[in-house]
């Protein structure tokens, strides 16, 4: 299995059960948890197959002559943007989804991403934690 595909896998193991306990979170805290929960996946759906084709993107890209590659991804990256525009906008109109969970879905595999490269690199927190008296300064 080649890197991207485990990173996805990896992304989704850690989704879908946060996912879950948002979701039950949501029925014991909200007064309508159905809105909730249905905005909640439809803005996670879109948000993983939005990660999906930004791999596919990728993998594409890099086999192509620079100046293609320049304009495929950016025309992929404004199409994945248009298509998150529109799921906010169906999510607006449509009575029966609730917009704060579109948003959540959407912005949480992007927070999963961000926290297990923050979090998984160790110099990070060594760096942090350091002590200005610790490092030297040649004098």
């Amino acid at each position: 299995m080649d890197s991207v595909r485990k990173t996805q896998m990896t992304i989704i193991r850690i989704i879908i059960p946060l996912i879950g306990v948002i979701s039950l979170l949501s029925i014991f805290l909200l007064e309508n948890p159905k809105a909730f929960i249905l905005g909640l996946l439809f803005g996670t759906g879109i948000s993983l197959l939005n990660f999906f084709e930004l791999a596919n993107t990728l993998r594409r890209a890099v086999q192509m002559p620079p100046s293609k590659a320049q304009t495929f991804t950016t025309t992929k990256y404004f199409l994945r943007y248009v298509i998150t525009g529109v799921v906010i906008y169906i999510s607006i109109i449509a009575p029966y989804i609730n917009v704060l969970g579109t948003i959540v879905g959407l912005m949480t595999i992007k927070l999963i991403i961000l926290a297990t490269n923050l979090f998984n690199d160790k110099k990070y927190f060594q760096n942090i934690f350091r002590r200005k008296e610790d490092e030297s300064n040649g004098d």
